[in-house]
């Protein structure tokens, strides 16, 4: 995308360092199960750019503009709710393989959360890679470390929540936070259940599913069990 105003949305996986087990199978069950938990959370957002990925969290982006301030806070909401739901139907799918593994065991205790806001960006090429910057981009960021209590939200910036209006739902929570280098700010929460609670269940995986994830779980962390090859976190620490 060009430099301009921006929407800016990223959505994070809760517990994720307590998730990744030191032991070499698991964590390789770890790594593999989180990608696939990003990855179809972002094809389930449409419209938006890819601009990171951030560990155990995914930064994305589209223009601002062209559409009224509450098609745009409707739009956030929606599409948080779908990455919620991809997010929770792929979580659901790894703890339901029959792998032993914390790494696929553990999967079921993972969580999603949403930070977004609107504001300037301006990009930047470094190695040929596109990058967002600006100090709205920061705040996005920094948005992340907040004192909100549950653990599944979507967490909207003063700037993005004004003009709302009937696009909010009811049950929203207003809060304070210190961003470093910005100063106290509004942002304004809401529980995601309370926004996709009208969705019928997600469905539950079949006997054959099981068996096709545990085997193609199997696989995937052999090459790291016989130690043919190391994780990203073991490669990046040595």
């Amino acid at each position: 995308m060009e430099s301009g105003r921006a929407v800016l949305l990223i959505a994070d996986i809760g517990g994720y360092t307590d998730y990744m087990s030191s032991h070499r199978f698991s964590l390789a069950h770890a790594e593999v199960n989180t990608a696939r938990m990003l990855d179809k959370m972002i094809d389930a957002a449409p419209g938006y750019d890819l601009i990171e990925i951030e560990g155990d969290a995914a930064f994305l982006s589209r223009p601002a503009g062209g559409r009224d301030p509450e098609s745009e806070v409707a739009g956030v909401l929606q599409v948080a709710v779908a990455m919620h739901r991809a997010f929770h139907l792929e979580r659901q799918n790894v703890a339901a393989n029959l792998c032993p593994c914390a790494g696929c065991k553990e999967a079921a205790e993972l969580k999603l959360k949403f930070v977004a806001h609107v504001g300037d960006v301006a990009t930047q090429t470094i190695r040929d890679r596109v990058k967002l910057v600006g100090i709205d981009v920061i705040h996005v960021h920094r948005m992340l470390k907040n004192p909100v209590a549950i653990s599944e939200y979507v967490l909207l910036s003063d700037e993005l929540h004004r003009g709302g209006g009937s696009a909010l739902p009811a049950a929203v929570h207003e809060i304070s936070q210190e961003l470093e280098g910005i100063g106290t700010v509004r942002a304004y929460f809401v529980d995601v259940g309370d926004l996709d609670g009208e969705l019928p269940p997600l469905p539950g995986p079949s006997v054959r599913g099981r068996l096709g994830r545990t085997f193609a779980a199997a696989g995937l962390g052999m090459p790291y069990l016989l130690g043919l090859r190391r994780s990203r976190r073991a490669t990046a620490a040595g």
